[in-house]
This record gives C-alpha cells, structure tokens and sequence, in this order.
C-alpha cells in the first residue's frame, strides 16, 4: 500500500470521524431535551435513568452488529455514549463495595459508564443504608462467582431491605499476584478477599504452597496492605496494582478460565418490563414433608422456568430456612403475575426482590 492510498483512507476517516462526532452531539442534545420534558412534566420526581430503555437500546446495538468490532466491545462504548448523555440530565451517584480499585466498583462502571460519581463504602449493608436514604440512586453488590458460589452478606441483607434490584452485571474476573517484590521467592504473606483466594486455590498450592494466606475486607484492601507491608503480597485486578503503585508477579492466577462475577443493581423503585427480564424473589415454607416441592408447583404449573435456588437459614428459628429464586420472565407479565400469586398463597414468607433486565454482556 502506496502512501498516496493511506492518505485517502486517514483522510474518510477523518470524515467519519466528524460525522460521528456530530451524531453524538445531537444525540446529547436530545438527551436535554427529554430532561426537559421531564421535569416540566414531573417535577422533583422526574426520573433520568430507565435501565429497561437502557438494556432495549444496548440489546439493538448488538442486534445491528456486523463487526469487525465485538459485540463487548461495541456494548462498551454504547454504554459510555448513554452515561454521557444521562450525565447532562443529570450525574447519577453509585455506591459500591470499596474501596477503591474493587471489582465491584469495575461492575458500576461497566453497568452505568464512566459519567457517574461512584461511592465507595466498607460494608455491603453500607450501600444499601446509603441507597436507601437517598444518598446514592444505586447500589452495586456482589452477589455471586461462578468458582466461590454465593455472597451470603448480600443474601442477608435482602431479606430485609426494602430495595427493588434493578439489574444484575456480570464480569468476567481476572486474578493477578501483585507485591513490590521482584520474583516469588520473596513472598512471605498473601493477602486477598476471601472468595479470591478461593478462586486461585489450586495455583497458591502449585506456586506458593506454605505461604500464609490473609483474608482481608476487599482485594483493594490487600493491594494497600501489600503496598505498606515488607515482604507482603496481594491477589486483585489489574486496576488496585496501578492504583497502590504495585508490579505484577503472576497474572491470571484463577484456577477457571470463565470465573465470572455477577453483581445486582439496588435501587427504591421497581424497574418496568424490558422485554428480556429476570425475577428474583424471596419465600420459605413451613417445615412439613415435601414442603419445597409444593412450594415450587406454581412454577411448573404455569411452565415459569427456574433458573436458581439458594438456601439461608432464616434466623427464626432453628432449621428453618428461606429460600432465593431467580425466575425467567417479569413480574408484571401474565403468566408470571399468576405463578406468583399461586406461589405466594403456599408459601408462609413471600417477598419480590426486584424484576429487571437480564445483564447484557
């Protein structure tokens, strides 16, 4: 390729590239424009963010796709160019599990984009007080991994919060041991969160077998202690390494390949059907031969599909327990209102935790 033809490509790139510039512009003015609307309609109650508008409008960017970018990728920037727009509406607060450089705050970011102030706090039931106070329109909780199973913290905390998931993100999870050390021969401790280093078990057995292991609050948590401390080591994301200055020894350290984080959105108003949704809710039953099984009859009854169960001892009493159930489909739809009210009459505790878009990529 002659230079005379990489001038003429740079230059309809250019082109393009004003094109596209001033299509997101017009966009971000239109975005004005509804809030406008909005809030001549609805006042101090006007609300911004639709996540059911938002998962449509990403479900038909990866419907147009032809590549050659991937449809994460495409997904990605989408979700920048709506955070962006929503941000001149107005910016959204988000609290998450933090510190700083978390995957859980990675998950915020991947859901809502980069035009959001995120919050970060100590404890799980810590976003949930700020959420529900108003001091934050969302919270973002880890809820479950596909290696360390269930994050019982957040399961707890539902059964009595009063907020509505809205939506759920899923992120692909990538372990790195980072330390100031040069090699791993000078690692003397290891610090991570608990469902971390049960995620790279089997490579700390391969690798640094009788080097203590440290639970600590948050992945973050051990990259600051690694940081301060001789000799110590910590097992995070890529983002707490450059965050607390730290060299990476191993990277991709996870003993599965697809370890998969899932993350739920919680907010104080029930999200509207999408079009592709999901319904969890919360229900036990009194302790009676083949309770559980007429419990989830209504389900099979009306052909609602079950995609997850979850125990939790209920703390009643002892050797009850409560139940967590994600269903297919939105609480608002027909045939999953009936299961639900068939469902309710047979159970003694029934709760509706939230119906909301499927996690899109």
């Amino acid at each position: 390729m002659n230079e005379e033809q990489l001038l003429a490509i740079r230059q309809r790139i250019d082109v393009l590239d004003e094109q596209v510039q001033t299509l997101i512009n017009e966009r971000a003015a239109l975005a004005q424009e509804v809030a406008r609307v909005k809030i001549a309609a609805e006042g101090d109650d006007a609300v911004f963010y639709r996540p059911e508008r938002e998962a449509q409008v990403l479900r038909k960017v990866l419907e147009r796709n032809a590549g050659p970018l991937s449809s994460e990728e495409m997904a990605r920037l989408f979700r920048e160019i709506m955070s962006a727009c929503l941000a001149l509406e107005r910016p959204m607060r988000i609290a998450f599990l933090g510190p700083e450089g978390t995957f859980t705050q990675a998950a915020a970011l991947k859901h809502f984009g980069h035009s959001v102030r995120t919050i970060p706090l100590a404890a799980i039931d810590e976003v949930f007080r700020e959420v529900e106070a108003g001091s934050a329109d969302y919270g973002v909780v880890p809820v479950e991994n596909s290696t360390g199973g269930m994050v019982n913290h957040t399961l707890d905390t539902l059964i009595n919060s009063p907020l509505k998931i809205c939506g759920e993100v899923e992120l692909r999870i990538h372990q790195h041991l980072m330390g100031r050390m040069a090699e791993l021969k000078d690692v003397r401790r290891i610090y991570s969160h608990s469902q971390s280093l049960a995620q790279c078990r089997e490579w700390l057995d391969g690798h640094l077998a009788g080097i203590e292991r440290i639970d600590v609050s948050s992945n973050a948590e051990a990259a600051r202690r690694a940081a301060a401390e001789e000799g110590a080591a910590a097992i995070a994301g890529e983002v707490a390494a450059e965050l607390y200055g730290l060299g990476i020894l191993a990277r991709n350290i996870e003993d599965q390949p697809n370890n998969t984080t899932r993350f739920l959105i919680v907010g104080r108003k029930a999200v509207p059907p999408s079009g592709c949704d999901k319904t969890s809710l919360l229900v036990a039953t009194r302790n009676k031969p083949g309770a559980l099984y007429h419990l989830l009859e209504p389900l099979a009854q009306t052909g609602v599909s079950m995609t997850r169960i979850e125990s939790r001892p209920s703390r009643q009493g002892m050797w009850e327990y409560v139940f967590f159930l994600d269903i297919e489909g939105h609480a608002q739809e027909e045939k999953i209102a009936q299961a639900l009210k068939d469902l309710a009459a047979e159970a003694s505790l029934f709760k509706v935790l939230g119906s909301y878009p499927k996690a899109v990529l």
